[in-house]
């Protein structure tokens, strides 16, 4: 998914100088962004107050949308590098079409993985025939340094591995937990996994000490580590814990993130991520010279413009503003 904002601004993330290294409940509220003409989602990354959860750097959470009588999504072909999209959705399906010749049905609680490496492209769309409702999170990961340049590919896992207790089921998106695994390609220590919790259930799910975790509503009514937690919301839960204690007052949906805090510090914009301003410029002047990203064959309609960059110098800001 683009990063549609028509007036992006440079920022710097990463770096272990604002990691939260004890538990901590900071409630974060989402921004709402207009994505194509019948879209709307909530930005949870980044945030006005925070950038990063472990490698995890761009969260956007949308629906559940009535769309039988709209088109649904239509994102049209645009650029990424240095990053991974993750598509997950509860509700509906995604049409992913990239420059490297993947074309993919998305549905329900399956895995869409593309790896960007130096340059890619892509479209996401509502297919013309859908289901009535639409409803999911696309998120994005930072590759670091020593992978950042590698080769551009799309991974599609329709089964993926559970983790399980009386009234939560846990699904591995990413990374590991509790000894479960995802088949999903990872390029540093990060988890994703997808909570459905039965109402009136109360459990605790393991965690890292050493990782940072953000849990993002996507349904329901719960309460994470005593504190309620409302669709289209954030809850940052900071470093030092081997457990998160749920309960859900009703049917739940959630979706835990995590991952070990991330090194270094990087320059986002629109829908790349790089290192320099230079870095992030020179890939704009690509996109817009129709060069190193490649072409997404089969999207009805025009490639997606980059907007201007802004005239302001780079200003570092870290993890947190």
């Amino acid at each position: 998914m683009s990063n549609l904002d028509r007036q992006a601004a440079l920022s710097v993330c990463g770096g272990r100088g604002f990691v939260v290294a004890e538990p901590v409940r900071e409630l974060l509220a989402p921004r709402r962004v207009q994505l194509g003409e019948s879209t709307e989602v909530r930005r949870l990354l980044p945030n006005l107050g925070r950038r990063m959860v472990g490698a995890w750097c761009f969260v956007d959470h949308y629906g559940p949308d009535d769309i039988a009588d709209e088109p649904g999504m239509q994102v049209p072909p645009h650029p990424h590098m240095g990053l991974q999209t993750v598509s997950w959705l509860h509700e509906g399906e995604v049409l992913h079409r990239d420059s490297v010749g993947s074309l993919q049905t998305i549905r329900p609680r399956e895995l869409g993985l593309m790896t960007s490496g130096r340059a890619i492209s892509h479209s996401e769309e509502s297919p013309k025939a859908h289901a009535r409702l639409l409803h999911g999170a696309q998120l994005w990961v930072a590759l670091p340094d020593a992978h950042r340049n590698v080769e551009p590919h799309f991974q599609h896992h329709a089964e993926l591995p559970h983790v399980t207790a009386p009234g939560l089921t846990a699904t591995v998106i990413l990374g590991e937990l509790d000894g479960a695994a995802s088949p999903g390609s990872t390029y540093t220590p990060i988890v994703g996994a997808d909570l459905a919790l039965a109402s009136g259930t109360e459990t605790s799910v393991p965690l890292e000490p050493d990782f940072e975790y953000a849990v993002l509503a996507m349904s329901g009514e719960a309460h994470v580590d005593g504190v309620p937690v409302l669709p289209g919301s954030m809850l940052y839960l900071g470093c030092g814990r081997t457990e998160l204690p749920l309960r859900a007052e009703s049917d739940a949906g959630l979706m835990l993130l995590g991952g070990e805090p991330f090194e270094e510090e990087l320059v986002m914009w629109w829908n790349f991520i790089g290192r320099t301003n230079e870095e992030i410029a020179q890939a704009r002047s690509d996109w817009m010279g129709g060069s190193r990203f490649g072409e997404v064959k089969g999207y009805d309609g025009a490639p997606l413009p980059a907007p201007d960059l802004p005239p302001v110098p780079l200003k570092p800001r870290g993890r947190v503003r």
